[in-house]
């Protein structure tokens, strides 16, 4: 079974102009509708759909992944729709990054870190600022569609939401969903799990 490091994700996007062709994630729109717009971070963002998405909607966002192949590709996305000023491309491993500042929303799509799920879910809710969001949108187990992918990069929106605790975290939006998507010329079924949580506005200190 592969590890999901740095080599396994150049791999993975090497072919930037297929990964393009990937519509902005549906969840993102539905679930930041009732948002106003301030700062974003894109955690794994790729090639940087859903971060560019998030700066036409005036968002100031950081696009954050491990592979410089990807971010080559939504740097070059980001000059031809005129967006470079709006989003800032970090080279990083966001598994074990540690930014020392948050974020008013913070998102992620897919990302699977060789860390785990759960604790990768766990390392970047502290990113947001109090007050803010966090959306998270995994594959769910058994949904693996030919990835080669081990049941710890998946986890059950229960799963995840059990890991923003009370009175820390709200839970907002907590399913999970079937959807087919056209990647090139292949039709293929996703099976996600998804959670939108509130963090605190007043971060309260362990007893």
């Amino acid at each position: 079974m592969h590890t999901f490091d740095k080599a396994y994700w150049e791999d993975h996007w090497a072919p930037a102009p297929t990964a393009q062709a990937m519509p902005v994630n549906p969840y993102l729109l539905d679930e930041t509708r009732g948002l106003r717009a301030g700062t974003a971070l894109d955690a794994g963002c790729g090639t940087g759909t859903e971060a560019l998405w998030l700066a036409e909607q005036c968002w100031r966002v950081t696009g954050a992944d491990i592979s410089a192949t990807a971010l080559k590709t939504a740097a070059d996305r980001a000059d031809a729709a005129g967006l470079n000023t709006q989003v800032e491309w970090i080279e990083t491993d966001v598994a074990r990054w540690q930014p020392g500042r948050t974020w008013d929303l913070v998102i992620t799509n897919y990302a699977h870190p060789d860390t785990g799920q759960l604790e990768f879910y766990q390392h970047i809710a502290s990113w947001v600022s109090p007050g803010g969001t966090l959306l998270i949108v995994g594959h769910l187990p058994g949904s693996g569609h030919g990835h080669d992918r081990p049941e710890s990069a998946t986890a059950t929106p229960s799963a995840i939401a059990d890991v923003l605790t009370e009175p820390e975290w709200s839970i907002r939006s907590q399913y999970d969903n079937t959807r087919s998507v056209q990647a090139g010329d292949r039709t293929v079924e996703l099976h996600d799990a998804v959670v939108r949580a509130q963090r605190a506005r007043r971060l309260h200190s362990p007893a």
